[in-house]
């Protein structure tokens, strides 16, 4: 599929660059059809600017999954979210309707997040829009700003690439943000209470990760016992996965959901996250608490967490004093 569509959406010449004007985009369709948390999440930046760039449009969403009618209930622009199934092949008929439902409307403008999805080139070229933007722009943005490569922050930047001088917003790339409720950040505040049942602050951790990206027990058992040492005033909880699984023996009080919106309310309610490169580390950045995403394998540019005194560090080029140390600079 990559081959097939590596030519598709090649960018124009600059010669040929039409801006956007904001008036004129009413209505915007964003292609990003992967199921997973984190890829979803990183999305709700470019949500958020396309909102605020073009504040009068509706924002119809092509995704994978249903995590986005859970993620994106709160935004008020989102209209419409076509979404294919996670397992296309065992409901084919329903993945057949789902492309069939981009050509039901016109669009102002089309954006593909991820120039390396196939499916979301794709995408882009089978919906109806005026304009249209696949993945790359005609210049290297990479030299304009030196975080381009986020994956967060990279849709952002060519959107304002697409707009006129005069109306490029200069502000910092908005943050993930999930907008959580009064109600739900409330709820949250009482499971912490009903976990610590003291009055210290806390700081959640999540050990667990994919793969490659798991930091080993050992690892884990050492880190957390430097925290309890520099850190007796705090309380900790371990958000745990569905795996149920433990790398500091469950040595901390838990807590475990099937309800993405009560987990997020969870971690706002703590005074830092600590977590291994994850949908969950997104989930932090998007419940607007303090991250601290730990990288071994991947890349920390391109995921990780931002704003809010949010950083990514690679613990194979970083010690745990030195982490440590980071800590105590946020709390």
């Amino acid at each position: 599929m990559g081959g097939i569509t590596k030519n598709l959406g090649n960018p124009s010449k600059e010669k040929n660059f039409v801006p956007l004007v904001p008036a004129e985009i009413k209505r915007v369709l964003i292609c990003r059809p992967n199921h997973r948390l984190g890829n979803q999440l990183l999305i709700t930046p470019l949500v958020q600017e396309i909102s605020e760039v073009f504040p009068n449009c509706k924002i119809d969403l092509f995704v994978k999954g249903n995590l986005s009618l859970i993620l994106f209930e709160n935004y008020k622009n989102i209209d419409q979210i076509i979404r294919l199934p996670k397992k296309h092949f065992k409901q084919f008929h329903l993945y057949i309707w789902g492309w069939l439902k981009l050509k039901k409307r016109r669009y102002d403008l089309v954006f593909n997040v991820d120039k390396r999805s196939s499916s979301g080139k794709l995408s882009t070229k089978f919906a109806r829009g005026k304009h249209k933007f696949f993945g790359e722009n005609e210049v290297d943005l990479s030299t304009k700003y030196s975080d381009f490569v986020h994956l967060a922050k990279y849709p952002v930047y060519n959107l304002r690439h697409m707009l006129s001088e005069k109306e490029i917003n200069l502000k910092p790339v908005p943050p993930l943000n999930i907008k959580l409720t009064s109600p739900e950040t409330i709820k949250g505040q009482k499971i912490i209470e009903n976990l610590v049942k003291n009055e210290k602050k806390t700081i959640s951790l999540f050990t667990y990760a994919t793969g490659g990206k798991r930091h080993s027990e050992a690892w884990w058992m050492e880190f957390y016992g430097k925290l309890k040492t520099e850190f007796p005033n705090y309380n900790f909880i371990e958000i745990l996965p569905k795996e149920n699984v433990s790398q500091i023996g469950f040595s901390a009080p838990t807590f475990y959901s099937m309800d993405i919106r009560e987990i997020t309310a969870v971690i706002a309610n703590t005074e830092l996250f600590i977590g291994t490169d994850s949908g969950m580390m997104h989930l932090s950045s998007a419940s607007q608490t303090p991250t601290i995403g730990l990288f071994s394998v991947t890349k920390k540019e391109k995921y990780e967490p931002y704003g809010n005194k949010s950083f990514g560090i690679n613990t194979k080029e970083t010690g745990m004093d030195e982490l440590i140390l980071r800590i105590k600079s946020i709390l």
